[in-house]
């Protein structure tokens, strides 16, 4: 990429610091700066096209320059563009919202809390477990278990809860109090000969062991997505969330379902809990909620949660944790309208019957020697290829630049090259999205 003096993207490097970058190869490089969208596609300011083959993050639905979205947003805009919900204060939109999320939770809800990311709505989720845990008497009560390659946010605690290296080194990270069990990844954790099923019972087992080596007084809650997102995407494999589900019931440990990239639709049904027959106590949920149209996240509390933090806010006098933006009335307004858009046109229904599909396609590159292994469901789906030397990411960097070179832009994942289109896609479109991949992939030489 040639940057030139005083353009924007020089100017980009000089004054922004960029999340998830190398700040030196930025300023050596500059960045991609995109201008416009439209349905599945992106332009840049050189007028050239891309397929956004990750949706932005994981998480533009309804796709780009959805004009619904953008006249729910004027609209409240001019009506009401910001009030907050602190001090028994509220506003229609974050109500009806609210009464939205609860209607279509997979299982029975209590209550739903706004925040403003992902991370922020784990960072509340570890902020009202330990609440609760004071709340009942439990002081010690307060470990929370994640995974390795589970992702849950970047602010102190959600990244303490993720799993993975470069969100803990030198950020002194993890919190104490937060631990880590084995990765549901067959295709990279599996022992010699172990089938599918052993694989299973022994992370269970594992767990089961790590709760008896804590304490079980001392184990608050269980977080995981149920397909991983950011880790790799990594699909579990059959009978693994049953068998977890009953280590923690036999403690009686709470279970939180992150549905920050599953939600609304992206395995095939609305919810990943659905998809996967998980029965949380706690769901988090972000991303494809507005379609990143607006900054909104939502954490829903299932009653057994809700009360004992109810009592203790009365107990105090004030539950003491909210931000400016929690329930925020453009957010909100975006995000109802987002729903409205994906039930009214199906797109979970689009994801299910494209899966078929989606996976056909990625599973036809499997022959090229390159490729080490294939994973997807619905439509979130990658090829991870093999390491090249000592160096991770060598070789899903080379497929990424050689995908946006050609004009589709996914992400790599050290090797990990994942795809995620909006749910909108065709299947015209999904086989132009797929010729591109092909095609980078056919290029790359080692």
């Amino acid at each position: 990429m040639t940057v030139q003096p005083n353009s924007i993207e020089a100017r980009d490097a000089a004054y922004h610091l960029h999340p998830y970058t190398n700040a030196r190869k930025m300023e050596a490089e500059g960045s991609l700066i995109l201008e416009e969208g439209e349905g599945i596609y992106v332009t840049d300011n050189t007028g050239k096209r891309y397929i956004e083959g990750l949706s932005g993050l994981w998480s533009v639905a309804v796709g780009f320059g959805e004009q619904r979205l953008v006249d729910a947003a004027t609209e409240q805009l001019k009506k009401l563009p910001y009030y907050h919900t602190f001090a028994q204060k509220s506003h229609t939109p974050s109500v009806e919202l609210a009464e939205k999320l609860i209607d279509m939770a997979p299982v029975p809800m209590s209550k739903v809390f706004f925040t403003n990311s992902g991370s922020e709505a784990n960072d509340t989720v570890v902020k009202l477990i330990w609440y609760r845990a004071n709340a009942m008497g439990q002081p010690e009560k307060k470990k929370i278990i994640s995974r390795i390659k589970g992702y849950h946010g970047v602010t102190v605690a959600s990244a303490s809860l993720t799993g993975l290296p470069y969100n803990h080194m030198s950020f002194d990270l993890p919190l104490p109090g937060i631990l880590h069990t084995g990765c549901p990844h067959y295709g990279g954790f599996a022992q010699d000969g172990e089938s599918e099923a052993q694989f299973v019972a022994r992370l269970a087992q594992e767990l089961d062991d790590m709760i008896q080596a804590e304490g079980p007084d001392t184990i608050a809650a269980f977080i995981g997505e149920p397909v991983m997102g950011a880790g790799g995407v990594i699909v579990p494999p059959a009978g693994y969330w049953e068998a977890i589900q009953a280590v923690l019931k036999k403690y009686d440990i709470l279970l939180i379902a992150d549905e920050v990239i599953c939600g609304f639709g992206r395995t095939g049904k609305m919810f990943g809990c659905e998809t996967m027959g998980i029965e949380p106590d706690v769901m988090v949920l972000s991303k494809q909620l507005s379609s990143s149209y607006m900054p909104i996240s939502a954490v829903l509390v299932n009653d057994r949660v809700y009360q004992p933090v109810a009592d203790e806010s009365d107990r105090i006098g004030v539950l003491g944790h909210g931000y400016t933006g929690s329930g925020h009335p453009v957010g909100a307004a975006v995000a109802l309208e987002n729903i409205k858009i994906i039930e009214e046109r199906d797109l979970v229904g689009n994801a299910a019957r494209l899966e078929a599909l989606f996976l056909d396609c990625l599973n036809a590159l499997t022959g090229n020697p390159l490729v080490k292994e294939m994973r997807g469901i619905g439509l979130i789906g990658a090829l991870e290829l093999h390491q090249q030397g000592d160096a991770v990411g060598v070789a899903g960097g080379a497929m990424s630049a050689a995908c946006m070179e050609r004009g589709l832009i996914v992400r790599n994942l050290g090797d990990t090259v994942a795809l995620c289109p909006p749910l909108i896609i065709t299947e015209a479109q999904m086989n132009e999205m797929f010729d591109i991949y092909a095609e980078a992939l056919n290029s790359l030489s080692f």
